[in-house]
């Protein structure tokens, strides 16, 4: 039985996650901002811890109920999308700080506060995307989402560093997934898109430490 924690686990992803895990087995803790969100996470059989990471003493006081942990798999999954651009539209400073407040502050938030409880060899992971990547990119749309998740593609690298001997660090894209935030039109479904998440995570090896995976562990350019 692996000890897990989700980090915005109140639908999409998050919650799949959660739910796989659970079907599995797993003792879980989800994150999630609304009482309806923690409601749904208890549903699961999980412990369900109340977060905001756009909120500064919100995600500080995630170290209370963390310690005594020792997880051995986090996933930060909160995100939003913002604006959809589809080339070089300015976006408002109000949709620039929520998305940057969001993917990115957010996890350099939180990743400090749950640092501490990380069993020997654990599994960490952010959730960013291939929009991310640099190296691979044909299209300018969703370009403040592009930047964020290449900002936070940064702040991984950077806490797989830190993490370096202590658990083995990936930046992880989900695929384009048919939630509310990849639409309709996605190709991949949700549950599809999470157990391939969970196989990756479960077949990290060190040389694997501080990359950039797709949900189905092929290796994306920075």
């Amino acid at each position: 039985m692996s000890r897990v924690l989700v980090i915005g686990a109140s639908r999409g992803i998050g919650l799949e996650l959660v739910r796989q895990y659970r079907e599995g087995g797993d003792a879980v803790t989800g994150t999630a901002r609304s009482d309806g969100g923690l409601a749904t996470l208890r549903a699961l059989g999980a412990t369900a811890w109340r977060l905001d990471v756009t909120d500064a003493a919100s995600a500080a006081g995630l170290a209370g109920p963390a310690d005594g942990f020792a997880f051995d798999i986090v996933i930060v999954n909160a995100g939003v999308y913002g604006p959809r651009s589809s080339g070089l539209d300015t976006p408002s400073e109000a949709e620039f700080d929520l998305v940057m407040r969001t993917n990115v502050l957010g996890p350099m938030r939180v990743l400090p506060q749950v640092a501490g409880a990380l069993a020997p060899g654990a599994r960490l992971a952010v959730i960013s995307s291939g929009m991310g990547s640099i190296g691979r990119r044909s299209s300018p749309s969703g370009w403040l989402y592009r930047a964020s998740k290449a900002a936070l593609n940064s702040v991984l690298k950077d806490a797989s560093l830190v993490l370096a001997g202590r658990a083995t660090c990936v930046s992880l894209h989900p695929g384009w997934v048919r939630t509310d935030m990849g639409g309709n039109d996605a190709d991949l479904d949700v549950a599809d898109s999470a157990a391939g998440i969970r196989r990756t995570l479960a077949a990290l090896r060190p040389a694997d430490h501080g990359g950039f995976l797709n949900y189905d562990g092929t290796p994306i350019p920075w």
